[in-house]
């Protein structure tokens, strides 16, 4: 059985931007697909970028206990579904889920072999500044977010590794030395 690698960060941080690098030179690794109820953007492809589902879609699979994890944020939901990730981890795929801190320590309680990887900006003021630069998200969601990076550093001690992204191409190779041992 292939691994589950979980990365997170503060929104902002590069994640994706991370991941998509690491795809692009690894394609034998496969992204994780969550849920989701927010709106879909422009160019996003349902069952790609995410499962978007509807508010009442959504709460039946927490009623049915379909996710590993969920939370809501800036008044949308998102989830990871315990049967998909299952399914890939016994079709031998590696796979690489992006979720927010509290999601990765709640899998790892459920999945302890899962290795945490947070993804650390080089400085708060550099965080802010992407998230700014993205145009995005109301000055009110920017706020929320920047008052969440508090907490998600605090939680991030509990992860196996922290990679610093100082540039993308540093990150990257950090995380292929995490990833490819």
């Amino acid at each position: 059985m292939k691994k589950l690698f979980i990365i997170s960060g503060s929104s902002g941080v590069g994640k994706g931007t991370i991941i998509k690098e690491f795809l692009k030179r690894h394609p034998e690794f496969r992204l994780s697909v969550s849920c989701t109820t927010r709106t879909k953007r422009e160019g996003e492809i349902h069952g790609k970028n995410y499962f978007f589902l509807t508010e009442e879609e959504f709460k039946k699979c927490i009623n049915n206990n379909e996710f590993l994890e969920w939370a809501e944020f800036s008044g949308n939901r998102y989830g990871t579904k315990r049967e998909f990730v299952e399914n890939c981890l016994k079709n031998n795929e590696n796979l690489i889920l992006e979720i927010d801190t509290k999601g990765a320590l709640n899998v790892k309680k459920l999945m302890p072999e899962s290795v945490l990887i947070f993804i650390v900006p080089p400085s708060t003021e550099e965080l802010e500044k992407r998230l700014r630069g993205r145009h995005t998200e109301t000055e009110e969601a920017i706020q929320k977010r920047l008052a969440s990076i508090k907490s998600e550093l605090e939680n991030s001690k509990y992860f196996d590794y922290q990679v610093i992204n100082d540039t993308v191409e540093n990150a990257v190779k950090k995380l292929e030395e995490i990833l490819l041992i």
